[in-house]
C-alpha cells in the first residue's frame, strides 16, 4: 500500500513541474487525493461493502470534485491533473502511466449492464474536457486533445482531435517510460504538442491546390477551344488571391 503511494505522489513531479515538494504535493494537489481515496474505496467495493465504497466515493467527490466510481479498475502511478469536473464510470478501466486532465468523462452510452465505459491502455493522455465515451479501447501511448469527443476505438500511438475524434494525420505520440519517483517521461501535456498540425488549415490547402489544378484544366481548354476555332467568350477565372465580386450584392 505504501510503495502504491509511493509511486501516485512520485509520478507528479514527472508531469507537473509546478510539483515542488512531496509534501506540496501530498497535501494540495486534489486528484492525488481522488486516486488514494479511490484505492479505499474500490477495495471496499470488492470485499462487497458497495454502500460503504459508493459513500467514500461520495465524500471524495465533495472533497476534490473529481467523481470516480469505486468499481472502475485504475492502474499505477495514474494522475489527474487540476481534476475538477472529471468523471470516471463504474466498468472503465484504466493502465499505467496514464494521465487525465480536468472535465474529462470516461463515460458510458448504454443502459445495459456490462461493460459501458471506456478503456484506457498504458501511457494514454487525455485532454481537458474531452468525452471519451462507450466501451472502447484507447491504444497505448494514445494522446486524446483538449475538447475532443471519441466514440470510436483509437488505435496505439496516434493523436486524435475533433468532434468526433479523427486522427491527425499520420502524427503518432510516442509511447511514454514509466515513472520511475522524479525521472521525466516522453510526454506531451493535455494531449497536444506544439508541433501538432492544424487539420482544418490542412483541409483547406487540399482544396485550394484541387482549385488551382482546376483553374489550370480550364485555362488549357479554352486554349484547345479558341485554337479549334471555337470562340470562348467567358472572362478568364480570377485567381485565389484577388476576384472582383459581382453577384448583386456586393458594390
Amino acid at each position: 500500500m505504501f510503495s502504491r503511494l509511493k509511486e501516485d505522489v512520485a509520478c507528479v513531479f514527472a508531469r507537473d513541474p509546478a510539483a515542488q515538494t512531496w509534501f506540496e504535493v501530498i497535501t494540495t494537489y486534489p486528484g492525488v487525493h481522488a486516486v488514494i481515496v479511490h484505492r479505499l474505496s474500490h477495495w471496499c467495493w470488492n470485499a462487497g461493502f458497495r454502500w460503504l465504497a459508493r459513500f467514500i466515493a461520495y465524500v471524495s467527490r465533495w472533497w476534490t470534485g473529481i467523481e470516480i466510481h469505486p468499481g472502475a479498475q485504475i492502474g499505477r502511478r495514474f494522475f489527474i491533473d487540476h481534476g475538477m469536473g472529471v468523471v470516471i464510470g463504474e466498468t472503465a478501466v484504466i493502465g499505467d502511466d496514464c494521465t487525465l486532465y480536468h472535465g474529462v468523462t470516461l463515460g458510458g452510452t448504454t443502459w445495459k449492464k456490462g461493460k459501458r465505459h471506456p478503456t484506457l491502455h498504458n501511457g494514454v493522455v487525455i485532454g481537458a474536457g474531452a468525452k471519451v465515451l462507450g466501451p472502447i479501447d484507447i491504444g497505448d501511448g494514445a494522446r486524446v486533445g483538449s475538447n475532443s469527443v471519441v466514440l470510436k476505438p483509437v488505435p496505439a500511438g496516434v493523436t486524435v482531435v475533433g468532434i468526433p475524434a479523427h486522427i491527425i494525420g499520420e502524427q503518432t505520440a510516442a509511447k511514454p517510460e514509466p515513472a520511475a519517483m522524479d525521472k521525466p517521461v516522453n510526454f506531451n501535456a493535455y494531449g497536444a504538442s506544439a508541433d501538432t498540425p492544424d487539420p482544418v488549415a490542412s483541409a483547406i490547402n487540399r482544396m485550394l491546390n484541387h482549385i488551382n489544378a482546376l483553374d489550370k484544366q480550364i485555362e488549357t481548354m479554352q486554349k484547345a477551344m479558341n485554337e479549334a476555332g471555337i470562340t470562348v467568350k467567358n472572362p478568364p477565372i480570377c485567381t485565389l488571391d484577388g476576384c472582383e465580386i459581382n453577384d448583386g450584392y456586393h458594390p
